[in-house]
């Protein structure tokens, strides 16, 4: 949390929200299903994460699938992250935030997968209640023009041409979709940035927006982008991708408990052909480094 350049030391989340999950294929009704279970450490943290219902998922998925291919299940994984960071954004909102301040989410406001619009609506519901703005800035961006170019690069070079010096912003599509109702824009936040970026806003709270508003909201991520590191970005998303991330020591860490702990149970043998079944690229990164 941040004011400007000043992080906000007072919280009353006062750490990250941590669990373990475990997906699993099972067949029923005909058909292969991806179901997730999750293990809060501490208790408590249950209210921060999401329903396991709303974690299984056919395994045909189309929200899932890439062509005719079943879905892949380390896909199926990741969304137990991306629910809990909804449910963890609404309890921010709940909980830290006040009326006026801003929530940006790191990636766009889109529901991607099944089940994914009930935690954005119920963000939202939160956000209104609380006079919070709900926003999403993407680090990049697939969007391109209908003559194939990229479509942040495009605008970029149109603000170049128009010989643009300071930080600017360019409002490109109003989406009005139930999975994704934004409006979305392209911005630079610092004029010695090489990059753009896409930012989003909550369609119904940027038509609630002035003008005055708005300028303040973007002055805000102006203020923050600053940091030399990564000119043009805002510094309270690089801190939050620090925080969050899980390192390859800690995923090593858990793996080897993992590995044996099923040895000890003497169950090995029935866990090894499936693990040998996808772990050939892990093997072959490790030959070429």
């Amino acid at each position: 949390m941040w004011n400007g350049v000043t992080r906000i030391l007072e919280r009353a989340i006062p750490r990250r929200i941590e669990f373990f999950s475990a997906t699993y294929a099972t067949f029923r009704n005909g058909e292969i299903y991806y179901d997730t279970k999750l293990f809060p450490p501490l208790l408590g943290e249950e209210e921060s994460l999401p329903n396991e219902t709303d974690l299984s998922f056919s395994s045909m998925d189309k929200t899932l699938t890439s062509g005719r291919q079943r879905a892949d299940i380390a896909r199926v994984a990741s969304i137990a992250r991306r629910f809990s960071e909804l449910t963890l954004a609404k309890q921010v909102i709940k909980k830290e935030l006040s009326r006026g301040d801003i929530l940006v989410m790191d990636g766009t406001l889109q529901a991607a997968f099944t089940n994914e619009s009930k935690y954005l609506e119920e963000l939202y519901a939160a956000a209104q209640e609380d006079g919070v703005i709900v926003s999403g800035l993407s680090k990049t961006s697939a969007l391109f023009t209908d003559t194939g170019l990229s479509l942040l690069g495009a605008v970029d070079k149109l603000a170049q041409e128009r010989n643009f010096k300071l930080e600017w912003y360019y409002p490109i599509a109003e989406s009005n979709s139930k999975d994704h109702d934004v409006m979305i824009m392209v911005m630079k936040l610092n004029t010695i940035s090489e990059r753009v970026f896409r930012f989003e806003i909550q369609n119904g709270q940027f038509k609630a927006l002035s003008e005055l508003q708005l300028n303040e909201i973007l002055t805000h991520l102006v203020t923050n982008s600053r940091d030399t590191t990564f000119p043009g970005y805002p510094y309270g998303l690089v801190d939050a991708d620090r925080f969050a991330r899980v390192s390859f020591d800690e995923i090593e860490h858990y793996r080897t408990i993992l590995l044996s702990q099923i040895t000890s149970l003497g169950k090995w043998e029935k866990f090894a052909r499936h693990i040998k079944a996808g772990d050939a690229h892990s093997i072959l990164n490790l030959l070429i480094g």
